[in-house]
């Protein structure tokens, strides 16, 4: 088990994530060069050198490809066991913010490149007192984002096109209603859109398939469900919305790489998954 995590990473040509994506810690997510689109929760927002992004736990995020190529950008995950010493509520604050992103001007994106890559270099050299010394860096970072989301209104949402307004109203209406049976054709018919326009249009906005994004907020809540609640296993797939108990399984696994009573085992024993010195 592992509780910090710092990834320093150059790309070359056009990168969009390939997996849904949801974890039990908090991520961070810095962008040095490029450009990119970053899909929290149910909205898409641009990314531009500077931008910071801050991920809530079990907060369904991804991000795509802009069009234009090359991007550098610094990845930090933790968990708040980490943070155990420095537990001031302003550390959080970006975290719960409504846009979780802050773009930083010159005076703020030298001060913040300077924590993030004295953090790598600690990581990296492991000297004496190397933990405290991340410890109290990522407090600082994090209380430097939380004095300005507390300090500045939150800044007003881009200008989506009336393409983006519709699918954003179907991912609000599909993370109300994933209970229920809603196939693509019945949605589509439901928002007056035909289902190859959706289904193509979906992909183009949030970075997911219309069946990637239905599964991941099914199996999100059945994890939840997973580790607060006492439900049979059968009782938790009838409640995200899967009938068949093997399908549930299934698509469970593919997507938390472990069986739904492996997941409820894991989570029990309060044990985070790390494989190769990385998230899963």
């Amino acid at each position: 088990m592992k509780s910090f995590f710092i990834e320093h990473i150059r790309r070359t040509g056009h990168y969009t994530m390939s997996d849904n994506h949801f974890h039990p810690y908090y991520e961070i997510y810095y962008l040095l060069r490029g450009e990119r689109d970053y899909f929290i929760k149910d909205r898409t927002h641009p990314l531009k050198e500077g931008g910071i992004v801050f991920i809530d736990k079990y907060e369904l995020h991804k991000t795509t490809d802009t069009g234009v190529a090359d991007h550098e950008r610094i990845l930090l995950h933790f968990d708040e066991h980490w943070l155990n010493s420095f537990a001031d509520p302003v550390c959080f604050a970006p975290f719960q913010s409504r846009t979780r992103r802050l773009q930083l001007n010159s005076g703020d994106r030298r001060a913040v490149e300077e924590l993030l890559f004295s953090m790598l270099e600690e990581e990296d050299t492991k000297s004496p007192g190397w933990k405290t010394s991340l410890q109290a860096k990522l407090a600082q970072l994090l209380i430097l984002a939380g004095r300005k989301c507390l300090a500045e209104p939150e800044p007003s949402p881009e200008q989506a096109n009336p393409l983006q307004l519709k699918i954003y109203e179907i991912v609000e209406y599909i993370n109300n209603h994933y209970m229920s049976a809603i196939t693509l054709g019945s949605v589509a018919e439901k928002h007056y859109i035909s289902p190859y326009y959706l289904s193509r249009k979906f992909k183009e906005v949030t970075g997911f398939t219309y069946v990637e994004y239905v599964n991941t907020v099914r199996i999100k809540e059945a994890q939840k469900l997973l580790r607060e609640s006492r439900l049979k296993i059968i009782e938790i797939a009838e409640q995200v919305g899967y009938e068949n108990i093997a399908h549930f399984g299934r698509v469970f696994k593919e997507l938390a790489k472990v069986s739904p009573l492996e997941y409820r085992k894991r989570a029990e024993g309060k044990v985070v998954m790390w494989k190769d010195d990385k998230p899963v």
